[in-house]
């Protein structure tokens, strides 16, 4: 049997203070079946230079409606058997598509599967690490896709083909929790393994940092947990709270620990209230 193909997407706007370390993270991974597509939405900081520079990538860059709408680009340009999006100002931590690929071998039977990351700032050093105990469909639909970070979720592309693109024309922020609810909604089996796969950066230059995307992000989701038929005002606030306490239990028995500090206390002082990245759909000026 051939060794499966993971395809890793990687959507970029000028990115160019942490783009060659995202693709450095993916050249230096131990796997041998892997393709590394860069999706650019049309850079003028360098970031093409660099691009004609890797023998080892595929990339396109054109104007986008957004990362969302580069990502579902490079899946689409994609070969691969499952798929990851590593953002642009994220990294790999070394071996860990080796991990990858052994549990979707040893579970034919997961649609998909995510692992642990860890927060690290502006030069690498680390913040926090979030560690999941496995896909809770509650936790994730009462409480937010926090959960299940994007940069750690690998699917098979043949599904993300059957339940469709990325709705980006209606969602800047968080298309990938809706997506969650779809597979959800879908009954799509998504194991966990207990590995720490990103180095998920906030930093000057990124969206994550920015108090104006994760405000954003809040009405976003509300809209979507509506749409999907999550209550609002006071039961979903009890809701959201059972999501809460229900991750940390799961995190408990599963895996014999929880967080005894909340991650976003711990991210606060990461915070910038006008963060420093480009953007060819607005955000920036939200």
């Amino acid at each position: 049997m051939a060794a499966l193909k993971i395809s890793v997407i990687t959507p970029t706007y000028n990115s160019i203070h942490t783009l060659r370390e995202t693709l450095d993270s993916v050249a230096r991974q131990d796997y041998p079946n892997v393709e590394h597509i860069v999706a650019d939405g049309g850079s003028t900081d360098g970031t093409i230079d660099l691009l004609k520079k890797q023998s080892r990538l595929t990339w396109i860059s054109e104007k986008d409606e957004g990362h969302y709408h580069a990502m579902d680009k490079g899946i689409r340009m994609a070969s691969g058997d499952v798929f990851a999006v590593l953002n642009a100002d994220d990294c790999y931590r070394d071996g860990v598509l080796t991990k990858v690929a052994a549990a979707f071998e040893s579970h034919p039977e997961w649609d998909g599967l995510f692992g642990d990351l860890v927060f690290v700032d502006d030069q690498g050093k680390e913040i926090f690490r979030r560690e999941e105990a496995l896909f809770d469909r509650q936790v994730i639909r009462f409480g937010h896709g926090g959960s299940v970070n994007h940069q750690t979720l690998f699917l098979r592309r043949e599904l993300y083909l059957r339940l469709g693109s990325f709705r980006y024309k209606e969602f800047k922020n968080c298309c990938d929790y809706e997506y969650l609810m779809r597979l959800i909604r879908a009954g799509c089996r998504i194991g966990h393994i207990p590995v720490l796969i990103v180095n998920y950066r906030y930093h000057q230059y990124g969206q994550s940092a920015d108090v104006r995307i994760r405000a954003n992000m809040g009405k976003e989701s509300a809209r979507i947990k509506k749409e999907y038929g999550i209550p609002g005002g006071r039961v979903g606030k009890l809701l959201y709270i059972y999501a809460r306490l229900k991750r940390q239990v799961d995190k408990l028995l599963i895996r014999g620990k929880c967080d005894l500090i909340p991650g976003n206390f711990l991210l606060k002082r990461h915070l910038r209230q006008r963060a420093s990245f480009s953007s060819n759909i607005g955000l920036d000026k939200l």
